[in-house]
């Protein structure tokens, strides 16, 4: 009978395994292609014509004001305009790490590509983080309160396109503008290597009164899905804006939140205001030693907008002055992001056991800046975490050991006390402490493994540097789930091994609960990122050996259960 059921289960295995595969291709992870954004080369190419390089740069009526300044300009008063875009040129730019498109019109980047990063692992495009068109919104913002007057600018560029060469290290953007008798320069510096671009204006009062001024800086996005998360279980990356003060490092602002008006305005020394989104981050990083006033709000076309405003600084006749801020727009790489501004590699967000993810993500770095693979340094990772967790582990296969060696006994005590529930407990209790047996000790080791393993999710998760990071042979990119489900079937199976080895549970019940245990991980297993599931066969291979030579060491001891003979 059991011959028959095998070989009715292997080909039903077999046909589920395709099954599965070929749903993973028809409705599996997919990445972003954006279908109205056309290609860098294309975008140069056409850049004298209007809306090319995938943006429209058609922001009617964006709104500059500051909540509370009564003497902002409305809306309609700030754009009067807009309705020019359709006839503008957009500025090129491209360095070795940012491909951009400066609308001269308030000189806002909207149009951002990241050379470095493709659109997918197959694809030759770049990664496109702010765009204007059909599909997506998203854009960044920055402009000038003059006079209370939030007037956007119309600047004159030097040039319509700007690459860095091999011999530089640094390329400066400069639009200019005279707003009467006030002469602007708006200069962004790119630099090598660098996502973050200072944007600063230079402003000269030529007139016979005194000019108030004040820096702006914007970023606005609409409810479209985040483009570098594809479908998978369990939990998702972050989505949203965030914030951060000296009195709240990092605080998070929900999208909802915004549309419904729900946040406070705050104002503090220093800070930062971002859109985060899976892997990738924008933010403003106003100078840390001026006060910020940072607010949201919606626009016109129901983006999210999330801002800051600096001090206001005041011009005399003939005076000059200086307005700034630095704009990330890149991976989330936590280097990177402390050089622009304190806590802003928060938006690396590690969930409640980021105090186990950064030393375990401390640590890979570690290991890959040796072996150079990040899916050989998880699984040296995975050596290191279980000869430190060797220890707690030992105690727990050691217990599960005994009760393996002295089941039989066992047994026995349930069969002359099986009527007598009460008695069979006291009996059973009298057992374990006179053999050592911690009867709850086969579960320590998963309890002690969970936050680790959930931290190694997040972590995994959350790291850009894992994103298309290729292992070997099939798997070529560790931050997404097996194609052909490999792993996680490898991981059932040494799930399976290890339950050999584990005391058979005296209830029934729980015994087959405990063998469909390998078949239920192996199916959430399926989408989890290829990097996590290496860490758990990893972690369950050694595991089996550390169980193994232990259940061996303890069945050949003759001094455990020696004596213990009950007499019926």
């Amino acid at each position: 009978m059991d011959v028959k059921r095998l070989i009715l289960l292997i080909p039903l295995a077999i046909l589920a395994y395709l099954l599965v595969v070929q749903w993973n291709q028809d409705y599996g992870q997919t990445s972003y292609q954006p279908s109205s954004e056309v290609s860098q080369d294309q975008t140069r190419d056409n850049n004298a014509s209007s809306g090319s390089g995938g943006t429209s740069g058609n922001d009617d009526a964006e709104n500059l004001s500051v909540p509370g300044d009564s003497t902002a300009a409305s809306q309609d008063a700030l754009n009067s305009d807009e309705s020019d875009s359709d006839s503008r040129d957009f500025i090129a730019v491209t360095t070795d790490v940012l491909d951009v498109r400066i609308d001269p019109h308030g000189g806002d980047i909207v149009y951002a590509a990241l050379p470095q990063h493709k659109q997918a692992l197959e694809s030759d495009r770049s990664y496109i983080l702010l765009s204007d068109n059909q599909t997506r919104s998203y854009v960044a913002r920055s402009g000038l309160q003059l006079n209370g007057e939030a007037n956007r600018i119309a600047f004159t560029p030097e040039k319509s396109e700007y690459l860095l060469g091999d011999d530089e290290e640094q390329l400066e953007v400069n639009l200019t503008a005279e707003i009467n008798g006030i002469e602007v320069i708006k200069r962004l510096t790119f630099e090598r290597g660098n996502y973050a671009v200072d944007v600063n204006y230079y402003l000269a009062n030529n007139t016979d009164e005194p000019v108030s001024a004040r820096f702006i800086g914007q970023l606005a996005r609409d409810n479209s899905p985040d483009p570098s998360s594809g479908v998978s279980m369990g939990m998702n990356s972050y989505l949203g804006a965030a914030f951060s003060t000296p009195e709240e490092t990092y605080g998070k602002i929900d999208f909802d939140d915004i549309q419904g008006g729900n946040f406070n305005n705050r104002e503090a020394q220093g800070g930062w205001i971002a859109i985060i989104q899976h892997y990738f981050v924008s933010a403003w990083a106003p100078s840390q030693d001026q006060q910020n006033l940072y607010y949201v709000s919606t626009d016109s076309r129901d983006r999210n907008v999330v801002a800051f405003a600096g001090p206001t600084s005041e011009l005399a006749p003939e005076e000059e002055a200086s307005l700034g801020a630095t704009l990330y727009m890149g991976p989330k790489v936590q280097d990177h992001l402390e050089e622009v501004a304190p806590n802003l590699r928060l938006t690396v967000d590690y969930g409640w056991l980021w105090f186990l993810a950064n030393p375990l993500f401390w640590l890979l770095d570690k290991i890959h800046d040796i072996v150079g693979n990040w899916g050989w340094s998880i699984v040296l990772l995975t050596v290191l975490v279980k000869t430190i967790l060797f220890p707690l582990s030992a105690k727990a296969y050691k217990s599960m050991a005994r009760m393996r060696k002295l089941g039989p006994e066992m047994q026995r005590l349930k069969e002359m006390y099986g009527d007598d529930r009460q008695k069979m407990s006291q009996e059973m209790m009298k057992f374990y402490q006179k053999e050592k047996i911690n009867p709850l000790g086969g579960c320590l080791p998963i309890l002690v493994q969970m936050p680790v393993f959930i931290a190694l999710y997040w972590m995994l998760l959350e790291s850009v540097e894992l994103r298309h990071a290729p292992f070997i042979f099939w798997v070529q990119d560790l931050s997404v789930k097996d194609p052909y489900f490999i792993l996680p079937i490898l991981m059932g199976l040494s799930m399976f091994v290890q339950q050999q080895l584990n005391p058979t549970p005296p209830d029934p019940m729980q015994a087959k609960i405990m063998k469909m245990l390998p078949i239920i991980f192996t199916f959430f297993f399926l989408w989890f990122p290829a990097g996590l599931v290496i860490y758990w066969v990893v972690n369950n291979i050694i595991s089996v050996a550390q169980q193994y030579f232990i259940t061996r060491k303890i069945e050949q001891d003759p001094s455990i259960g020696k004596g213990m003979k009950t007499k019926k």
